[in-house]
């Protein structure tokens, strides 16, 4: 006899569908536009299937925002420098975040994701600082000084001017905010390497 199925598992969508269903919504209409109901109906599913895989809108925007961060090339803490390891894995978060532009905001006003592949991101950066002998409260002041830079230099470079008067010519180049924001980090990792 075959167990019990969940409703969403009866409905044949799994996590992993509810979450780039909520990815593609997000993208194309931002937090106002994803709604439970709107995922269901883009997966052509009964909204209730969808609470076996997450509770809550917030829940899906929180599962979406970690789910990006998978992306992110994150180093062996043990086999590198630990400068250049943070180094990379704070330019491939910057740069993954800037391949969802639309998403920025949300990293912003979560301060950041929360789930495993953000937990496993922030258990590197803390490992390749214990390798320099930073650890405890300085490491973690460290570890949210690199996060906030890098969020808030991709929301910088994400925004679109305010101004509509702007020339664009008195608007920085994609090329010089990505210099910007890799000097920022050098200058950032020495900071905290002579603290």
């Amino acid at each position: 006899m075959e167990a019990s199925r969940r409703p969403g598992q009866r409905a044949g969508i799994t996590r992993e569908l509810v979450i780039a269903a909520g990815r593609e919504l997000l993208i194309e209409h931002g937090a106002a536009g994803l709604t439970m109901r709107a995922v269901a109906r883009h997966l052509a599913v009964a909204p209730g299937a969808l609470y076996s895989h997450v509770r809550t809108k917030a829940e899906l925007i929180d599962e979406v925002l970690d789910d990006l961060l998978s992306q992110v090339d994150a180093p062996d803490p043990l086999g590198t420098d630990w400068r250049g390891g943070l180094y990379g894995l704070m330019t491939s978060t910057h740069e993954v975040l800037l391949e969802h532009p639309g998403l920025v905001p949300l990293y912003v006003a979560r301060r950041g994701a929360r789930g495993p592949n953000a937990q496993r991101l922030g258990e590197i950066m803390l490992a390749l600082l214990a390798t320099q002998g930073i650890t405890g409260t300085p490491a973690r002041e460290a570890l949210r000084a690199l996060l906030v830079y890098t969020i808030g230099s991709a929301a910088f470079t994400a925004q679109t001017p305010i101004d509509p008067e702007l020339d664009d010519a008195q608007l920085p180049s994609p090329a010089e905010l990505e210099t910007n924001f890799e000097n920022g980090l050098r200058w950032l990792l020495a900071g905290i390497a002579s603290a």
